[in-house]
């Protein structure tokens, strides 16, 4: 029998998974893109000297360039690691001399670490060979020139560098990840910080996948049981009494899957403040320590620190790690009811925007000042509409050099002026005492800051998921939620989950035309990835 007449409808319905499924019941192992040409690049970063430096070749000729690069007719070892010296090989139609020495001995490029990856047990699927050679610019560029020699079309030896994303796309055509993989490597790669690594590893290990293929297989067989009733609609030798008993039991099946989906929307919405940065913005009145505040916060002297009230007169931002959360962490100028200074106006007005545009605000006051703790103007502010709802965080700066009783009397004079309980905490910049402290608070807010619930992970995935989820598959389903309201229009409510089943195929990769998908998805890549 064809093997075409075993795979499910979906399968058949797109050409690539098809040829991907026929050649894996046959046993054959051709990857499917071994008409493409051979790709090289260097997979680390370029103009960069290193000690060392992988470059990546892919494709059907990655053995003959192997053995031109090393002088040998014999085949790598398959995934083992050899030593081998790297040739200036002689290219075809080329001078003999010009690829030896004085004394007619081959140029010798490098002495480098090399792996062989036999198709389809190999990233892209396709035979790959990697060249760990050193990493100095000459040697580098040496080697990517030696392959680029290679290339003679008359003789059919295809070989081009690669492209941005090329590695992946391969990788994707040869059946060896799903798009929700490869982006999820792509963020792995451009994680800046231990949440983000965290958050981008549940679609690199292919749990995402395994979640959207579900919900794909769910809304199939609901579609399936629709297309029954279509079917069998104008049979008049047939008849299904319980027409009404099979729409109701989709149609709760299609409600739980789109409160399933709308979850995930919301996890992947808060979530991606992991990848934008929690904003944290710092707000006092001039000269109560902010500016020493985020110095001691990054360990580093971003902001001037001076006794002269109202020194910071701009906002300045800074990207940091705390705890392994990406912060944007901005200091403000000082807010005062009065200032001559237009700039330094400019500036508190700026900065009472920043506080609320912010995720966490950082409220800094003075200890040793107890008179003038809480200024009346950051009161207001705080108290404002805007400010509503907003995660506050009090600081007390500049408890060394304040007494134990001082500082108890400030901080009830604080719990007391505010209705909402804010966390306290007290601080010394220059003994660095209680910042730890403050760093735990801060912590746990970020925490909150980033998950839907207290159980659940944050989860990151490309806006383009996260688009298509909104507008083709949530979309989808509730629509067909309202055509229920139309009669029972079953035609209609079964196109709608078609449509939602189509962006769940958009996602994955599965769906049919989706070129310019892979364009827009792999131009992001890094080259050599």
């Amino acid at each position: 029998m064809n093997a075409l007449f075993l795979l499910r409808p979906h399968f058949v319905s797109n050409p690539l998974l098809c040829k991907r499924a026929v050649n894996r019941l046959s046993g054959f192992t051709k990857p499917a893109t071994s008409h493409l040409p051979t790709i090289y690049a260097l997979s680390t970063p370029a103009n960069q000297t290193s000690a060392i430096a992988i470059i990546r070749v892919s494709g059907t000729h990655s053995r003959y360039i192997y053995n031109r690069l090393t002088n040998s007719s014999v085949s790598p070892p398959n995934r083992k690691a050899i030593l081998r010296n790297i040739y200036l090989p002689s290219s075809v139609g080329s001078k003999q001399h010009r690829h030896h020495d004085q004394y007619g001995a081959k140029i010798l490029l490098d002495s480098s670490l090399l792996l062989y990856f036999q198709a389809p047990y190999s990233f892209t699927g396709e035979d790959v060979l990697e060249l760990h050679v050193h990493g100095g610019k000459a040697v580098v560029n040496g080697i990517l020139k030696a392959i680029d020699s290679l290339h003679d079309r008359n003789s059919g030896k295809d070989i081009r560098f690669a492209l941005p994303g090329d590695f992946s796309r391969r990788a994707f055509q040869n059946g060896k990840f799903d798009l929700t993989q490869l982006e999820g490597i792509k963020d792995l790669i451009d994680s800046e910080t231990e949440s983000q690594r965290r958050s981008a590893l549940s679609s690199f290990n292919g749990e995402n996948r395994v979640l959207f293929e579900n919900w794909r297989n769910s809304i199939i067989a609901n579609m399936a049981q629709l297309t029954a009733i279509i079917d069998f609609a104008d049979d008049n030798s047939q008849e299904i009494d319980n027409t009404d008993m099979i729409f109701h039991g989709v149609e709760n099946n299609i409600k739980r899957l789109r409160d399933e989906i709308f979850s995930f929307i919301q996890k992947v919405e808060k979530s991606s403040i992991l990848q934008d940065g929690i904003r944290l913005v710092l707000l006092g009145a001039p000269n109560v320590g902010k500016s020493s505040l985020v110095n001691s916060l990054t360990n580093d002297d971003i902001s001037i620190v001076s006794d002269i009230p109202g020194t910071t007169r701009d906002s300045i931002d800074a990207m940091i790690t705390i705890n392994g959360y990406k912060v944007i962490i901005c200091d403000t100028a000082g807010i005062r009811a009065k200032s001559a200074d237009k700039i330094e106006i400019l500036g508190i007005e700026r900065a009472r925007k920043k506080s609320i545009q912010s995720d966490l605000c950082l409220f800094i006051v003075d200890a040793t000042d107890f008179p003038n703790l809480l200024p009346e103007d950051i009161l207001n502010h705080l108290s404002s509409h805007e400010f509503e709802g907003k995660r506050v965080v009090i600081v007390v700066n500049k408890s060394d050099l304040v007494s134990k009783e001082e500082m108890v009397r400030a901080v009830n004079k604080l719990e007391n002026r505010f209705s909402v309980s804010y966390p306290i905490v007290s601080v010394s910049c220059k003994t660095k005492g209680g910042i730890e402290l403050l760093i735990d608070i801060l912590t746990r807010n970020f925490k909150h800051l980033s998950q839907s619930s207290a159980d659940s992970s944050p989860i990151v995935v490309s806006k383009r998921v996260t688009e298509i989820l909104k507008n083709d598959v949530f979309y989808g389903l509730e629509e067909f939620l309202n055509s229920k309201d139309f009669d029972n229009d079953i035609v209609m409510a079964t196109e709608n989950l078609r449509y939602a089943s189509d962006g769940i195929a958009k996602i994955t990769g599965q769906a049919i035309g989706i070129e310019d998908i892979l364009d827009s998805v792999f131009s992001k890549f890094c080259i050599g990835k």
